[in-house]
């Protein structure tokens, strides 16, 4: 059943993301000012809405540990760390082809960026923290810590172009009032997609990590 559940989503996220290519060059219009520039945008935004959703796993995931105790939760705040710290990069990757096309400069320290480079280094420590040497449960129990505390950043990264005076747009929000329907509709469509490639990533990562701990145990069973 699981298996099964996990190509299903893999092929309707698959599917979707092939039809969003049809949505991004052939049925959203081009934008007036940045062009064919712009359409980095329906890349960029799928990446940043899952990649912050990986990161509010980790905090479910370690709150879930620290009162269960049960190894399952910390893998799965493993994984979802993972997959976040790469969407994580790669939003600030397609970000900085935005930037240098809008601003001019590849990088700028608006409360948006900031906010979210912070976040990056935060979550690319608790990945080097995983990889220390030291007794599992221990190292289970300070990542589950750091991954609580760690997410006190992630609703500033949402947040921060309505809290503070910022030159990044919020979602949805354009020049003088609302974004183009046809614009805004494929930008669902690909965050639609891109979530049940998200969800199958993290399924199947989540699985390896069970599996290497069913190793390790037998291997250590029969030493």
């Amino acid at each position: 059943m699981a298996a099964r559940f996990f190509w299903l989503l893999a092929g309707a996220g698959a599917l979707g993301m092939a039809a969003c290519q049809w949505l991004i060059y052939c049925y959203a219009p081009v934008e007036n000012v940045m062009g064919m520039t712009q359409k980095i945008f329906y890349v960029h935004l799928p990446l940043a809405w899952w990649g912050l959703a990986s990161f509010l796993v980790v905090f479910v995931g370690s709150l879930a540990y620290l009162k269960t105790r049960r190894p399952v939760y910390d893998r799965l705040s493993a994984a979802a760390a993972e997959i976040g710290v790469l969407l994580a990069t790669l939003t600030v990757v397609t970000g900085s082809i935005w930037a240098r096309h809008s601003w001019g400069v590849w990088w700028t320290w608006d409360p948006r960026l900031t906010t979210a480079l912070i976040m990056w280094f935060v979550y690319t420590g608790y990945l080097v923290l995983r990889g220390l040497d030291m007794p599992p449960a221990r190292r289970s129990t300070v990542c589950a810590v750091v991954g609580v505390a760690a997410f006190l950043d992630v609703p500033l990264v949402f947040l921060s172009a309505r809290l503070w005076r910022s030159i990044h747009p919020a979602v949805f929000a354009a020049e003088g009032g609302g974004m183009d329907p046809a614009m805004k509709l494929t930008a669902l469509a690909c965050v639609a997609a891109f979530g049940c490639l998200w969800l199958a990533i993290l399924l199947a990562r989540k699985a390896q990590l069970d599996q290497r701990a069913r190793m390790e145990r037998l291997f250590l069973d029969n030493n």
